[in-house]
């Protein structure tokens, strides 16, 4: 039998204007939290054209799909937002615009002003258990000068509602054009096709409408 530590790490490769290559995968769930039983290897498709999702079914080249990135994305850059106690780090650039820190913390995270992050408007706690429900990474912090990023948990992705695939557990990414997520540990790949950022999401799926009633 073979131990846990001896089980191979799970990884996806993103395979040149095709799907994601998943390896070693144990755990993957739907938007409704039910297990998908996984195999050794899957192809996840990211075009969002299959008839089949998750799962590829070669739509990618019936569409000429592309998993190039766009002159105009957002630029891949940190910003940090200092408050008394907790700094703010965001990067709007990998942000998949999931806005569960609108959501969750509408006095801190503020769309209607500028800046639009205030560090000091709720209880420091509180601020950081918003931040790590972040699942793409675009968001962290710092207290005490310690950078809080990454938050171990076991291997996993979930098919989120008409939107990204959320990838949670320091599942290693290979991606042809050297793209690397924000945070190693958790990250949000596009599904629907359409994403600036390839292979990263950027939101695009709310402008475009994207569905998948299975799912």
């Amino acid at each position: 039998m073979v131990s846990q530590s001896e089980e191979k790490k799970p990884s996806i490769k993103v395979v040149k204007d095709g799907p994601y290559l998943v390896r070693d995968l144990k755990n993957f769930r739907n938007s409704k939290g039910e297990s998908i039983e996984t195999k050794p290897v899957m192809a996840l498709c990211r075009c969002g054209k299959s008839e089949n999702k998750p799962f590829c079914d070669g739509a990618h080249s019936k569409v000429g799909f592309s998993g190039e990135k766009k002159e105009d994305l957002a630029p891949d850059k940190v910003k940090d937002y200092k408050g008394k106690k907790l700094t703010i780090h965001y990067n709007r650039g990998v942000c998949a615009h999931a806005a569960s820190c609108v959501n969750d913390a509408s006095s801190v995270f503020r769309t209607d002003k500028r800046p639009w992050i205030d560090p000091d408007a709720e209880d420091t706690e509180e601020i950081e258990k918003v931040i790590r429900s972040c699942p793409s990474g675009a968001l962290s912090y710092s207290r005490d000068g310690v950078l809080h990023k990454d938050y171990p948990r076991p291997p996993e992705i979930t098919i989120c509602k008409d939107s990204f695939y959320s990838v949670v557990g320091y599942i290693e990414l290979e991606d042809p054009d050297g793209s690397v997520p924000e945070s190693k540990e958790h990250y949000t790949l596009c599904r629907c096709g359409d994403s600036k950022n390839k292979p990263f999401c950027d939101g695009t799926h709310w402008q475009t409408k994207f569905k998948d009633d299975k799912n």
